[in-house]
């Protein structure tokens, strides 16, 4: 009830404003002639009577009823031209004091309506009466804590690692060989078998930095059986335990100055067919070099052609059996175990890879005195057909002046095979 009487009191002001202006623009000649001074005072006077109403009991009670509200309020509200006044001015019963008002407005001073009930009728909007109040739950504290910033990031967990500067590889090779020749074979010929295995074995050290250290081992080992020898089952037809190891400091990009020891043996005694005399064995003889010189690391046809050359201009070389019946055979003098001497060396030791499944392993190493010279010159053609199945060449010339001169070759000697089996490489 009082929200709506402060709003009816607005409206009354705002009234009262808008008459004093127009009191105060028109002149006292014209009101007499028009007869506006009586309008005004008329509607001045049931402005100031309907107060009377609003404040008084009666009129407070009658003000609750929704009909006298509306028709009061269209004394406060703006001037509008309202169609049910007109209508009723035309109808048999007589107009209240209300529409009376309005429509001696109408009539006498039409300039002061502003707008029409239609117009007002499409600019209302829809008002919904609030039952209860709405209170808000307010709590007093003495200090908010801060709300946690959430972080824009994901956490990432890193795992460091000390590095490894060592790799390892290696290479086997199983090949198996079957040969039968019947007794009556017109080209003659006898059956045999033959297995050779070989493992190759590295364990390289490098810092990218100044320090390189590579290791190889190589065995080998194969065996033939043969029936003219009356002598023996099998034969060895390979037979080698070869380590090298090279530790080198770095010069320049692709020199290093290097230390390389290579000492190799054979794992058990060779003969020859029909003849029961033993030409090798395990430690007889046994050669260790080791050398001081400059090492080349090669690198090229696009990473096709890898390998290092050893250039070393002071080399020391022992040549050891443990068995001296041998000394005379293997260059060694008679009725000694050992032979030293110094000289230079020099090797190259490169893997070529011809095609996507052909390989060329070669090493090739020399070692010169002013009393003899030693030449090795290995070659091994691998031809991969898969993962596990391979073929090998092998070719192997060396040359010697000191040990016995053979009357037909001279100190020329020459290995060579061809096999074909298992091979797997990691």
């Amino acid at each position: 009830m009082m929200r709506k009487i402060y709003l009816f009191l607005f409206a009354i002001n705002f009234t009262l404003a808008v008459s004093a202006q127009v009191n105060g623009s028109l002149s006292v000649k014209q009101m007499n002639n028009d007869g506006s001074n009586g309008l005004i005072r008329t509607y001045m006077d049931s402005l100031s009577s309907a107060k009377n109403k609003i404040f008084s009991e009666a009129g407070r009670k009658r003000a609750a009823y929704k009909g006298d509200i509306f028709r009061l309020a269209r004394l406060f509200l703006p001037t509008t031209y309202y169609k049910d006044i007109v209508s009723n001015a035309f109808a048999l019963k007589e107009n209240d004091a209300y529409n009376k008002q309005l429509l001696d407005i109408y009539l006498h001073r039409p300039s002061l309506v502003r707008v029409t009930d239609d117009e007002l009728r499409g600019s209302q909007t829809a008002t919904v009466d609030v039952e209860m109040p709405i209170q808000q739950d307010v709590e007093i504290v003495d200090k908010v804590a801060p709300s946690p910033v959430e972080s824009t990031f994901s956490p990432i967990e890193v795992l460091i690692r000390k590095p490894d500067f060592w790799t390892y590889k290696g290479d086997y090779s199983l090949q198996l060989l079957q040969n039968y020749v019947s007794g009556n074979w017109y080209k003659g010929g006898e059956s045999n078998y033959s297995v050779l295995s070989s493992a190759l074995l590295e364990a390289n050290y490098n810092n990218k930095q100044k320090v390189k250290w590579d290791n190889r081992l190589e065995l080998k080992f194969g065996i033939q059986s043969s029936k003219s020898d009356s002598l023996h089952s099998f034969k060895t037809t390979e037979d080698l335990i070869r380590l090298t190891s090279k530790f080198g400091l770095q010069a320049t990009k692709r020199w290093y100055y290097s230390v390389q020891f290579v000492g190799y043996t054979q794992f058990t005694h060779s003969y020859r067919s029909n003849d029961p005399a033993l030409y090798s064995d395990i430690l007889a003889p046994l050669n260790i070099n080791l050398s001081l010189g400059m090492d080349y690391t090669i690198d090229w046809l696009d990473h096709k052609l890898k390998g290092n050359i050893h250039l070393a201009p002071l080399a020391y070389n022992i040549k050891y059996t443990r068995l001296k019946n041998l000394a005379g055979r293997l260059g060694i003098e008679e009725g000694k175990h050992a032979r030293h001497d110094f000289g230079s060396e020099f090797t190259v030791d490169f893997e070529w890879k011809l095609m996507e499944a052909l390989t060329w392993k070669t090493r090739l190493y020399a070692y010169a005195t002013y009393k003899r010279t030693e030449f090795e010159w290995e070659n091994t053609f691998k031809l991969q057909f898969n993962r596990y199945i391979g073929a090998q060449l092998f070719i192997y010339p060396r040359f010697d002046d000191g040990v016995t001169r053979d009357g037909r070759r001279g100190y020329w000697q020459l290995r060579e095979f061809a096999s074909i089996g298992f091979q797997y490489s990691f």
